[in-house]
């Protein structure tokens, strides 16, 4: 039976979705001298935490080590045998707390946060309804915010055979207590690469389709290619071009055949579909706000809705940046603008780089692939700059040009570029693939967002013989 709760809760800031951008929301809302309640109806700390960043992680690092110690000297003999794939899964299942949240709702009490269970929707302005999993119904008021943080999910493609043959999705592929003999990825973003680098590792015999002519196609053209070939000499079998049409498992169990637009097939065990996210806001009452149901949400830089002057948007769900870290950056100015703004502040630091404004969104996103070999990049690619009408030069860099990288593994394949704004000689954008690469990245990072003129990073010297000398055969083959 259905027990209403007859006075409303009342709080500065109501935050719908738990995840990690929803914890940064009320953790600078908090720290900002606001009360806040948090709204969840599956595990506190999101999709990240259990589904996404942290076991995919976990699934990759042995088998980003192993091939790494592959690779050194005196060592490699040693690390030649499989994986342990059960160790691996139960240290995943570790990693992730059994997919229990205790620990979650610890730091969110200790910091003074009201946490309610059940599926949150707005009623209105300033109004949200949580309806709880034993039926219970709370209504909560905001004073100055409601921040929607609820993140995305899969977006499967509308196939004949699809729904009956029980894909997997990116929670499936983290999540998995078994190792299938045969993985179809459907897929070469981000996930698809991760993914199908995790279950070779573990020992699945990997095909990977993808619709267009390459991996990684966000990012420079040469992290793909040098992944691609890591991923085609250890097995996997890359078909680009490849045209989804259809999907057949009869009775939803047992093998999985792909068929693919010409006719051919691909059978599998499992099949995986990394085919991109939609927003997590078909039910969340946005029609009582006069906003779409299931859309995106368009925000300015300090997170607010278009249009409104108490919603907000925060992460994954703006679809300005959907990767965590980028989320919990906005979490946090979005955070700031909120206790700005319920102070009474008559002027909001909204300038590029200024506290209320989420300028890293546009010019300096990071991105790590943890495929083998590792890709990263932030800013912006040749292409992206050239398109936006800026004057630019990229400088690239064969990796085996540093010292440090044959050190790092012997054999090392790797690639680095530099895309400099010849009118204002900074950075605007940096990529880089190899072993190891993604420890470079917060130093391109810092560079890129600190708009630090060429002639600055002269005097940043690398210590030697590390990976980081990358930044100075880069600057070199800039001055020529």
């Amino acid at each position: 039976m259905t027990r209403t709760v007859e006075d409303e809760h009342t709080y500065d800031v109501v935050v719908i979705g738990a995840g990690p951008v929803g914890e940064n929301v009320v953790d600078r809302v908090r720290a900002g001298g606001l009360t806040a309640a948090i709204v969840e109806s599956e595990l506190i700390g999101g999709e990240c935490s259990y589904w996404a960043c942290m076991p995919s992680k976990a699934l990759l690092r042995p088998a980003i080590a192993r091939s790494d110690a592959r690779k050194v000297a005196g060592l490699r003999e040693s690390v030649y045998g499989p994986l342990d794939a059960m160790e691996v899964l139960a240290h995943r299942d570790k990693v992730v707390g059994h997919w229990k949240d205790e620990g979650q709702v610890d730091w969110l009490d200790s910091v003074g946060v009201r946490i309610f269970r059940g599926h949150g929707r707005l009623l209105g302005p300033r109004r949200v309804e949580v309806a709880g999993p034993e039926g219970e119904r709370h209504v909560l008021a905001a004073r100055h915010a409601v921040a929607v943080c609820t993140g995305t999910r899969p977006l499967l493609p509308e196939l004949p055979g699809l729904p009956g043959a029980h894909p997997w999705t990116s929670r499936e592929a983290t999540s998995s207590d078994r190792v299938p003999e045969r993985l179809v990825v459907v897929g070469g973003g981000v996930v698809g690469v991760e993914m199908a680098t995790a279950w070779q590792a573990l020992g699945s015999k990997v095909t990977l389709l993808v619709r267009g002519g390459g991996l990684l196609p966000r990012m420079e053209p040469f992290l793909g290619e040098h992944v691609a070939a890591a991923l085609g000499t250890r097995g996997a079998d890359i078909r680009t071009g490849a045209v989804v049409t259809a999907v057949v498992r009869d009775g939803g169990g047992g093998p999985v055949t792909v068929v693919l637009e010409g006719g051919d097939h691909v059978e599998g065990d499992e099949v995986l579909f990394a085919t991109g996210r939609k927003p997590r806001t078909e039910d969340i009452g946005l029609e009582t706000v006069g906003l779409t149901p299931g859309s995106w949400l368009d925000v300015d830089d300090t997170l607010r809705v278009t249009g409104s002057d108490w919603l907000y948007a925060v992460g994954d769900v703006n679809h300005r940046a959907l990767m965590t870290h980028q989320g919990k950056y906005q979490a946090r100015i979005a955070g700031a603008a909120i206790a700005a703004r319920a102070r009474g502040d008559a002027s909001l630091d909204t300038g590029r780089w200024g506290a209320h404004a989420a300028t890293a969104d546009h010019a300096a996103v990071p991105q790590v692939v943890f495929s083998d070999p590792e890709a990263a990049s932030v800013g912006l690619t040749l292409a992206d700059a050239e398109r936006a009408g800026h004057r630019v030069r990229a400088v690239d860099l064969d990796m085996r040009q540093v010292a440090g990288a044959g050190l790092y593994a012997q054999g090392y394949r790797g690639h680095a570029r530099m895309v400099v704004d010849l009118d204002r000689e900074v950075v605007l954008g940096a990529a880089f693939v190899g072993p190891g690469i993604g420890e470079l990245l917060h130093s391109a990072t810092v560079a890129v967002t600190g708009e630090v003129p060429i002639a600055r990073l002269w005097h940043a010297v690398p210590a030697y013989p590390t990976l980081s000398e990358a930044w100075l055969r880069l600057l070199e083959a800039y001055r020529g």
